[in-house]
């Protein structure tokens, strides 16, 4: 059987109007802009609160998530992630472009380019815990607001980004 060309990505000006357009419907459908902590924050509340319930009701952290009236896998963040991750897996597969694949440089293993990539999610998701929101949530929706904790996130996040791939740069070449 013949494999198929992949379809071309899209035009990143489009993309980027695009967001945009679902940033300002977000705001005006549900009162706050995109972001994926949430998700995860409602997803990790309900894991503790089935393992351990008297201690997800006792911590302030857990309890704002599960002390409502709805469940907080319900949240609507929780379904925009789940839509994402669903969406992403469809858009691959019909665009041709679905493979299992460690994209890394010659200089490094396979499982040193895994175990970086999950230290940087790591870090990444504490950081997003710790300044309250994710790269959606600020750059997106707080950088639509102009709000300037969110500009000064993006910036650190881009001189971070770019020190580490400094440092970084000989395992990839």
């Amino acid at each position: 059987m013949k494999k198929r060309a992949p379809y071309p990505y899209w035009n990143p000006y489009i993309a980027g109007v695009a967001i945009g357009l679902i940033i300002i419907a977000s705001f005006v459908v549900t009162g706050r802009g995109l972001g994926a902590i949430g998700a995860f924050n409602g997803v990790l509340a309900s894991v503790v609160h089935a393992l351990a319930p008297d201690h997800a009701l006792s911590n302030p952290v857990y309890s704002a998530y599960i002390s409502g009236v709805d469940h907080p896998l319900k949240d609507w963040v929780v379904i925009e992630i789940a839509g994402v991750c669903l969406g992403g897996l469809i858009s691959g597969l019909f665009s041709g472009r679905f493979k299992f694949e460690v994209i890394k440089g010659p200089r490094i293993s396979n499982l040193t380019r895994l175990l970086l990539a999950f230290s940087g999610g790591m870090l990444m998701a504490f950081a997003a815990k710790f300044t309250r929101g994710c790269t959606s949530g600020l750059a997106l929706s707080g950088g639509s607001v102009q709000s300037p904790g969110a500009w000064l996130f993006m910036i650190s996040v881009f001189v971070g980004g770019y020190s580490i791939a400094f440092l970084m740069k000989k395992a990839w070449n």
